[in-house]
């Protein structure tokens, strides 16, 4: 089945480091944007990071820019997010997701909403 699969969450020290991935099966990403989002205990699903089909754009929240980098791998059909820097606040579920339009934004607000494909969502969980 078409599906996005995350991985590489975990428990981190505040100050650690975590990288997540997006990995495609059934079909491939090369044509899509993908987006990371991410949703704490009792608070709203956010954006945090974007990437357009070439790689050659990528947009980030104000929160987590500077400490999180969206790259992609179109040959591993990946996409990945790597966080340095990690705070108490970056606790959440991290999910991807995929669209394949080329007239997409994948710019806040809505990073490039509404998607073709979900993960099932990864736990990140920063605590001392």
């Amino acid at each position: 089945q078409l599906q996005l699969v995350e991985s590489g969450g975990g428990l981190v020290q505040p100050g650690g480091s975590l990288r997540l991935s997006c990995a495609a099966s059934g079909f491939t990403l090369d044509y899509y944007i993908i987006s990371w989002f991410r949703q704490a205990p009792g608070k709203e699903r956010e954006g945090v990071s974007c990437i357009s089909s070439s790689g050659g754009r990528t947009n980030y929240a104000d929160s987590v820019k500077g400490r999180f980098t969206i790259s992609r791998d179109n040959a591993k059909n990946t996409v990945y997010l790597q966080m340095n820097s990690l705070k108490s606040e970056d606790t959440a579920v991290y999910y991807c997701a995929a669209v394949r339009n080329p007239f997409r934004l994948c710019s806040p607000p809505n990073w490039g909403h509404p998607f073709d494909y979900w993960g099932q969502g990864t736990q990140v969980t920063v605590s001392s």
